[in-house]
């Protein structure tokens, strides 16, 4: 640790990086898939909770049934995407960490407390999400993250009788740069951030 990475590897994780809204017809394949999960799954979580659950929608049949969930703006580019995933999070993914964090009882500290389980379970797998984008574009691929779809009928559709939740998605492919919008402004750091 310490290397300072080059402008280039910079780039291509943040600077140059964009939201994609249209895909070349280029597969991805499922060794791709894999590495990009053993990828996201080394970033840090609370406790190591690792909540998120990963559904990556792939065929034409999963895309079908994905379809009636989304909101209109985000149809043609999500059923056009090579894979859709839905980052969900499993709402008792405290039953893992005696596993995952053996160090102690940390099980305990989300079992006494719903709203916790549920505040961690979020945010830790919004954090998950954040570094799959960045592991896909390490690994040259493109995204596009979304919430504009209807959580609930997602939730009934891929996840009825389990523990999951749907949090986001992300579409990943190789992005089309003809249907990219134009780059949008950022805050400036006076405006985002201060000093204490």
């Amino acid at each position: 640790m310490g290397h300072i990475m080059d402008e280039a590897v910079l780039q291509q994780l943040f600077t140059e990086a964009r939201t994609h809204n249209g895909w070349l017809d280029k597969a991805v394949s499922q060794e791709q898939i894999e590495r990009l999960y053993q990828l996201t799954c080394m970033g840090p979580t609370s406790a190591n909770c690792s909540p998120a659950r990963f559904v990556f929608v792939t065929s034409a049949e999963g895309k079908a049934r994905l379809a009636p969930t989304l909101s209109k703006g985000n149809l043609d580019k999500t059923l056009s995407a090579p894979v859709t995933v839905i980052v969900a999070y499993d709402s008792q993914f405290y039953d893992a960490l005696p596993t995952l964090f053996p160090h102690g009882d940390a099980k305990s500290w989300f079992t006494s407390s719903e709203a916790l389980a549920q505040e961690t379970a979020m945010r830790n797998s919004s954090m998950q999400a954040g570094y799959m984008i960045l592991a896909a574009r390490a690994m040259g691929l493109d995204t596009g993250p979304l919430s504009g779809f209807d959580p609930q009928a997602v939730d009934d559709t891929f996840f009825a009788g389990t523990r999951w939740k749907t949090n986001l998605m992300i579409n990943i492919g190789y992005g089309d740069r003809s249907k990219l919008y134009g780059r949008l402004p950022r805050l400036t750091f006076e405006e985002a951030c201060r000093y204490e």
